[in-house]
């Protein structure tokens, strides 16, 4: 059974999650929710990490804007 996950990102620890995680409670449906407090310069995140490796194939990846992932 395919699982939808939702990953959000800010770049500095003093920036906040809010705004993309409300736009994750529009999907009734998310399995687990990922995020990361840290540059999108690299892929090196624990968070982008801990999804990449829990995906499997025909799971969904949500994000609030494309350039969250990196």
């Amino acid at each position: 059974m395919s699982k939808r996950y939702f990953y959000g990102r800010v770049s500095s620890k003093d920036q906040s999650l809010a705004r993309q995680l409300a736009s994750a409670k529009k999907y009734k449906d998310i399995d687990r929710v990922f995020t990361d407090k840290q540059s999108g310069k690299n892929f090196d995140r624990d968070g982008y990490i801990e999804m990449k490796d829990a995906l499997d194939s025909g799971d969904e990846v949500v994000v609030h804007a494309l350039d969250r992932l990196g």
